[in-house]
């Protein structure tokens, strides 16, 4: 692993335990300083990342991410979905 995913993954590790801006059926969403973050929270894991969900969740949440990069993260508290410009 680069140094760059082991300090996003801190830094992502570190928001969620924020409080989070808000929550969808499947996603935990947080705003952190490297991007939107939404922290999956179904129980059943996914086979690839499921960024068609979130990006449909997230309009639930006032969040239009259709134009943002997107990147995942596996942490500590789970399977991170990533968004950044």
């Amino acid at each position: 692993m680069s140094s760059t995913n082991t300090t996003i993954n801190l830094l992502l590790e570190e928001a969620l335990n924020e409080p989070d801006i808000g929550t969808t059926n499947r996603f935990r969403w947080h705003a952190t300083a490297v991007g939107i973050a939404a922290l999956w929270t179904d129980e059943s894991s996914p086979t690839t990342p499921p960024f068609e969900d979130a990006l449909q969740e997230g309009l639930k949440v006032g969040l239009d991410l259709s134009r943002e990069e997107r990147e995942f993260h596996q942490v500590q508290q789970g399977l991170v979905l990533l968004f950044h410009s």
